[in-house]
């Protein structure tokens, strides 16, 4: 962008701003802690923090009384961000049908995910939601799941952790995690195997592959980015110039959707069945109203919820785990205890062995407390309505509740919540104890609750255990706690790059 381009921006979107007619509710929220300049309101203490945006919310949230606090940008976008538990049950739960995604935020991710079930309302959402729940709760999926999860540990990622072992050499772990979870999900819910985790000369996938996953995630940083905009609808004005990350984000969504319709035309030349079974994409396509764009938000959609978590959610824990030798012991012996106890002599653990490992289910439990794959999730108020801890929202405010924060607040968790302690999931007999989940809204809550919470488990739990059990983890150039990069999931900046060393017992 020239200098001439970005002072027109500027001076457009000022103007826009002190032009623009207040559509919502005249009374406005209560911005705890912040000091309001004349004119520019709050911009100055959003650009000094824009680099670190979720942290610093967390700091206004946690110093807050009632863990809320209001926000209003330039352009008169009011809203309030809360980590209060009896708010987030309120809006997910109790007065649900109140807070619907709602426009603002569908219009922002609309390029990248159309109206897929993340980022669609009403008849859009109902008609993806009842199809998923038929795949998740059908038992033949769930032993596809498993079967497929295991096939690509033992044939894939074991053999490129073993070689990368044996050679002594650097290896970035999360994006091995990515492409596994990729891999993955395209088998599961689409029949199609893109083999971006293939063993080849060094760690190499297929090119067409590596570039559409270059793009998703571009797609996902730069809508994502629009959020995080300091005036109100700059964004648009930038689209509608084609200059800046909106001429990258259009660059990116284009390769998106032109690989998804690939996946798409393959699967429908194949036929609906899979080896006897009816893959996810299939069943979408099987209703004639539904065509060729409406199944591309559906595979996006799924590919986001597929690929992206559970990978955040791994990277993060290894981390952990290479920083806690002591947890790292009692999840070995408990994967050791299981096998000598059940006489477990496969490479891979079962279903119901993989629901026996309590601790386990815990500290990933844990790590996704400190850090939750989707650390902020956004909706709309439909009319006025007032929280539980007495916040007034207005009709059109949006609401963001932050998992991210809430598992920072000693309100939730206590003085010892920033300690990895797996402990607090376990009763006195050391079986996992679930917790409320407007409390611990990692899987979101109410009526959107994540349909794929067991497989998600499952397939995390097979990873760590098979990976754990064989291979000694040693974070490499992470000092102290590492950056984030604050988009639809909480990556890792700069990726997590290991040394691992096999185990000699």
């Amino acid at each position: 962008m020239t200098t001439l381009q970005s002072l027109l921006l500027v001076l457009f979107s000022f103007l826009f701003y002190i032009f623009s007619k207040n559509q919502q509710s005249t009374k406005k929220p209560t911005i705890y802690g912040l000091k309001a300049y004349p004119l520019i309101g709050y911009l100055p203490h959003f650009i000094q923090n824009s680099h670190r945006f979720l942290d610093w919310m967390t700091e206004l949230l946690l110093r807050s009384p009632t863990c809320t606090i209001g926000f209003c940008s330039l352009g008169s976008t009011y809203g309030i961000l809360t980590a209060n538990p009896a708010n987030v049950e309120h809006m997910l739960k109790l007065n649900s049908s109140n807070y619907p995604k709602g426009q603002r935020a569908i219009s922002m991710m609309e390029d990248f995910l159309g109206h897929g079930i993340f980022n669609s309302d009403d008849d859009d959402w109902k008609w993806q939601r009842k199809t998923v729940s038929f795949e998740f709760n059908k038992r033949s999926l769930r032993n596809f799941v498993v079967d497929t999860v295991h096939s690509e540990i033992t044939n894939r990622l074991l053999p490129i952790l073993k070689q990368a072992a044996e050679r002594g050499v650097e290896i970035e772990l999360q994006d091995v995690l990515e492409r596994f979870a990729f891999d993955n999900i395209c088998r599961v819910a689409f029949g199609e195997d893109p083999a971006c985790l293939a063993e080849e000369e060094g760690f190499g996938g297929s090119i067409s592959s590596k570039e559409f996953m270059s793009a998703f995630t571009d797609a996902q940083d730069l809508s994502s980015a629009r959020f995080l905009e300091p005036f109100e609808d700059v964004w648009r004005i930038k689209k509608f110039l084609n200059i800046g990350k909106e001429k990258r984000l259009k660059k990116a969504i284009s390769i998106v959707k032109a690989y998804t319709r690939n996946i798409i035309r393959s699967r429908m030349l194949k036929g609906v069945e899979l080896d006897g079974r009816e893959d996810m994409l299939s069943r979408f396509a099987s209703n004639k109203d539904h065509n060729e764009d409406v199944l591309r938000d559906v595979v996006t959609s799924i590919l986001l919820a597929g690929r992206e978590t559970t990978s955040t959610a791994l990277t993060w824990f290894f981390w952990l785990v290479s920083t806690s030798p002591d947890i790292e012991k009692k999840i070995l012996a408990e994967i050791k205890y299981m096998r000598t106890s059940k006489g477990i002599t496969s490479e891979i653990f079962s279903f119901d062995d993989l629901r026996d490992m309590n601790y386990l289910h815990a500290a990933i439990t844990e790590s996704m407390r400190l850090y939750p794959p989707v650390p902020l999730d956004t909706v709309s108020c439909k009319e006025d309505d007032v929280m539980p801890d007495g916040t007034f929202v207005g009709k059109g405010w949006f609401v963001t509740y932050s998992a991210y924060a809430m598992g920072r607040s000693e309100d939730v968790w206590g003085k010892g919540c920033m300690e990895f302690k797996p402990e607090r999931w376990l009763d006195e007999d050391g079986i996992f104890k679930p917790e409320s989940p407007f409390r611990y809204p990692v899987f979101h809550a109410g009526p959107r609750m994540c349909l794929g919470k067991e497989m998600a488990y499952i397939q995390m739990k097979s990873i760590v255990a098979c990976v754990l059990e064989r291979f000694q983890i040693r974070a490499l150039g992470k000092e102290g706690i590492p950056e984030h990069i604050l988009s639809l999931t909480l990556k890792m900046k700069g990726g997590l790059p290991v040394q691992l060393s096999k185990r000699e017992d």
